[in-house]
């Protein structure tokens, strides 16, 4: 049997080394195990998502030109809708974010946006939904 102390530092806590659980009193306290990552993720992205304060949530990546095309469009086009931009590649859990939402809309590309709670698509998708009028009305409908 393989002493539980073997792991700590001299000097150290065994305390300071032990996996920390989420039922902890502390609210400060991260639990960092792929669970609870993914559980926090999945709830980061749904309510991001499903929130009546955002008419748009673009999944996005600061270095992506179709990306920028996306934010663009939005930004000069219809400046009065509510637009909330998620940096993949900023996020400290945007990796998870990212496999996330290839579950969810079956997309693994970014952008990826969401109308009113409603899967849109990438940019060739957002592009063709504005030209055609359809984003239009996709942003008239409820969530």
């Amino acid at each position: 049997a393989s002493n539980v102390n073997s792991t700590v530092p001299k000097g150290g806590r065994p305390s300071d080394y032990e996996p920390r659980s989420s039922s902890t009193s502390s609210g400060s306290v991260r639990n960092f195990s792929t669970s609870d990552s993914s559980t926090n993720v999945k709830l980061l992205v749904d309510n991001a998502i499903e929130s009546s304060d955002n008419d748009v949530v673009i999944f996005s990546k600061t270095y992506c030109p179709y990306c920028s095309a996306a934010k663009h469009l939005f930004a000069e086009q219809m400046p009065e809708i509510k637009v909330q931009v998620i940096e993949l590649d900023e996020a400290p859990d945007g990796d998870l974010m990212q496999a996330y939402l290839m579950e969810r809309s079956g997309q693994r590309t970014v952008p990826n946006v969401f109308v009113k709670g409603n899967h849109l698509g990438g940019n060739d998708a957002t592009q063709s939904a504005y030209k055609s009028g359809k984003l239009m009305e996709l942003l008239k409908q409820g969530p």
